[in-house]
């Protein structure tokens, strides 16, 4: 028998043992613990289907940019070093004039002002 096959059957098998102790073995038991969400072990405070504050999303945002802009420049100085074109140079500055504009634009609109 080809290994391949072998391989194939016992993954299905597996597949289809773990399937049926799912179906077979979890308690269908619930309780006022189970069915209220969980806060860091205290009870809930208020509804938890309050929407955050849009400020909240707005520096969420521009923290993912930022993060964006470091893992795409990490690499810069190893492509520089390797590169004899101006290419990886005009790279990292497009990168770092759309975040600068970005940045720009937020600051304008006052979504980095916590206090009003």
């Amino acid at each position: 028998m080809n290994t391949l096959m072998t391989t194939t059957l016992m993954a299905g098998g597996i597949a289809t043992l773990v399937l049926m102790a799912s179906i077979i073995l979890p308690s269908k038991t619930s309780s006022q613990e189970k069915l209220s969400p969980y806060e860091c072990g205290f009870a809930p405070k208020s509804n938890m289907r309050i929407p955050f504050s849009i400020r909240f999303f707005y520096i969420a945002i521009l923290f993912i940019m930022f993060d964006l802009e470091i893992a795409l420049l990490m690499p810069w100085p190893m492509a520089l070093s390797n590169s004899l074109t101006t290419t990886p140079v005009m790279m990292a500055l497009t990168i770092i004039t759309a975040l600068t504009i970005s940045l720009l634009l937020e600051w304008a609109t006052g979504a980095l002002e916590w206090a009003e």
